[in-house]
């Protein structure tokens, strides 16, 4: 089951701007860079303007100096072309990885645990690895498609070996709408997480929502709304998400 988170700060993005103590430099730091200080500041800046460089040139520079932002890096990993950081501090990375183009690792919170990505991970242009105050966890040799988000308020786990299909998100938080006379932006944020286990298929636009836990090897198919649990080696399909049971032995078709 996912791991409960339902009892964390969840703050808006506009208070965490807004009401937070200090000035311009001191919430610009506190929401983007993660740590106090010119010395962070200007660190951050100067290996960030480094994003824009095209071609071999910016795989090379951004593969020598954005390890230094890190909390650990491993070897040969590739960071494309527009990869922003945010908290990077909070961000480890193990070895082969591939950070394609305009992905943003935002490993954001006061006392999470950031964003873990395993050996051997491909993480497709324009995903978003976004923590509000959660932590998220790519295990090896997960493979992300473009377009992809992965949202956690609590925690997020995907499992080794596991696929997301273009356009799949994972939404590990909630909001609160129990009162209908409260606008929902106004009400508390809650988080169950959710847990991907080992070698599962997301398919193409499916998107699993907070408190789900899908098992080892299940399928999502392709635009599948998933409300709640799917055993393992089962395939789940529709709006919401039906468990159609076991796949049987050397299947094939489409998620």
């Amino acid at each position: 089951m996912p791991s409960t988170g339902s009892d964390r700060d969840i703050p808006r993005a506009q208070d965490q701007l807004f009401k937070a103590p200090g000035g311009a430099r001191a919430k610009y730091a506190a929401l983007i860079v993660g740590r106090p200080g010119w010395t962070a500041l200007i660190t951050y800046e100067l290996i960030m303007a480094t994003q824009v460089l095209p071609g071999a040139l910016g795989l090379a520079v951004r593969q020598l100096v954005y390890p230094w932002l890190l909390g650990s890096c491993g070897r040969n990993v590739v960071f494309g072309q527009g990869v922003t950081l945010r908290h990077p501090h909070k961000v480890h990375i193990g070895d082969n990885v591939v950070i394609d183009d305009h992905c943003l690792l935002d490993a954001k919170g006061d006392d999470n645990q950031g964003i873990r990505i395993g050996s051997g991970v491909f993480v497709g242009r324009n995903t978003i690895l976004s923590c509000k105050n959660g932590s998220i966890t790519l295990d090896d040799g997960v493979n992300i498609g473009f377009n992809c988000e992965i949202f956690s308020a609590g925690v997020v786990t995907v499992g080794p070996n596991t696929l997301l299909a273009a356009y799949a998100y994972l939404i590990g938080g909630d909001h609160d709408f129990s009162d209908p006379t409260v606008a929902v932006n106004a009400q508390p944020r809650k988080a169950e997480g959710i847990s991907v286990g080992e070698g599962v298929w997301i398919g193409a636009g499916a998107k699993v929502l907070d408190g789900v836990s899908i098992g080892n090897r299940a399928i999502i198919g392709a635009g599948a709304v998933v409300l709640g649990s799917v055993p393992a080696g089962a395939r789940a399909v529709g709006v919401p998400a039906r468990v159609l049971g076991a796949r049987p032995e050397g299947s094939a078709g489409q998620a």
